[in-house]
């Protein structure tokens, strides 16, 4: 089968003939039908997040059929649309007795630790298969493996409640998602920071009052908005020290700033000034769980979460076609959502 790889890094992925997975008992053997290409990726391939072993198949939002069952598998069938959670663990331990399951000893992810999804098949444990309603397309089904979970759990970790308010920092795959949940869930305001006229727009016409960084100080438009006050949760989806500065520090007293963005640089805080003196919390978001993602596509198929607009461009399997859009990515240029339909 075809595969698009990673090879080296700060290397251009490589198209590549592999075999096709075999797959155990308790394995699902799935078509790809749609492959989301996220910022991680670019991470991924410039080294700031380690994948091993090499050459990897990367590729971790993935939606397809189901093409062969092992002979334990109850829980899936032969033709099944399926989404994949890409955490693969052990489903035993602590951690994923309680449903914590990214913090497993033996987690690997998919497009990461083990062959994900820029391929015409891959294989996972069935119990990593997620049924996708004929109502959504794959390639919306796919983003919602990681855009919208993580935008969901980071929503959820930030214990946002109804009559709240939320700035959602950076408005790409994941902060278009953040923006219509965090109406779901009960903010009254959501405030969207990005630098991208475009992105800014869209978020616009899902509930979202816009705000221009780059032409304005984010901080201080958002307090100027908020009357002074600042907003009860802060996302911070890019990963970069300022957006993650600008994340804490547009916070009202006791608001919680959600770090979810990959960085490989620190967060610096003026310790009393904003975090101590406002009892404000910073609070790391790792991954999503498997758990969430039933409500998260139930909402989808509702149409309360609409993400006929995120995706805005597919792309074949090749090489060329997924590295132009991870340099987009690495430039912050590209679209809200690239996918990859093989």
């Amino acid at each position: 089968m075809k595969a698009v790889r990673m090879v080296a890094v700060g290397q251009p992925l490589e198209l590549q003939d592999i075999p096709v997975p075999a797959i155990g008992v308790r394995d699902i053997l799935v078509q790809v039908r749609a492959a989301g290409i996220c910022h991680s990726d670019a991470h991924y391939r410039a080294g700031r997040s380690a994948v091993r072993p090499l050459p990897l198949t990367l590729g971790h939002e993935v939606a397809g059929v189901v093409a062969q069952a092992g002979a334990q598998v109850t829980n899936v069938e032969v033709g099944d649309r399926v989404c994949l959670h890409y955490n693969l663990t052990c489903g035993d331990c602590y951690y994923c007795s309680t449903g914590n399951e990214q913090f497993c000893s033996q987690v690997v992810m998919l497009g990461h630790f083990a062959n994900g999804g820029f391929a015409e098949y891959i294989a996972v444990p069935a119990r990593n298969a997620v049924p996708l309603p004929a109502e959504i397309p794959f390639e919306q089904g796919a983003t919602l493996m990681c855009a919208s979970a993580t935008s969901f759990h980071a929503l959820r970790k930030g214990r946002l409640k109804g009559g709240e308010t939320v700035a959602v920092v950076g408005v790409g795959g994941l902060g278009m998602s953040a923006v219509q949940l965090a109406r779901a869930f009960g903010a009254l305001d959501v405030y969207a920071v990005d630098l991208n006229a475009e992105k800014l727009a869209l978020a616009a016409q899902y509930g979202a009052i816009p705000v221009r960084a780059g032409q304005v100080d984010p901080v201080a438009e958002i307090r100027r908005l908020t009357k002074g006050r600042g907003v009860d949760v802060a996302l911070e989806l890019i990963g970069l020290p300022q957006t993650m500065r600008q994340a804490v520090q547009c916070l009202a007293p006791m608001g919680r700033a959600v770090i979810a963005g990959i960085a490989d640089r620190p967060l610096e805080i003026a310790t009393y000034r904003e975090l101590l003196g406002a009892e404000a919390e910073v609070i790391g978001s790792s991954d999503h769980l498997l758990q969430e993602l039933p409500t998260l596509i139930e909402m989808a198929r509702r149409g309360v979460l609409d993400t006929s607009r995120v995706v805005t461009r597919t792309v074949p399997l090749e090489a060329a076609a997924i590295n132009q859009t991870l340099d987009a990515l690495e430039q912050f240029s590209a679209g809200v959502r690239t996918v990859v339909v093989p």
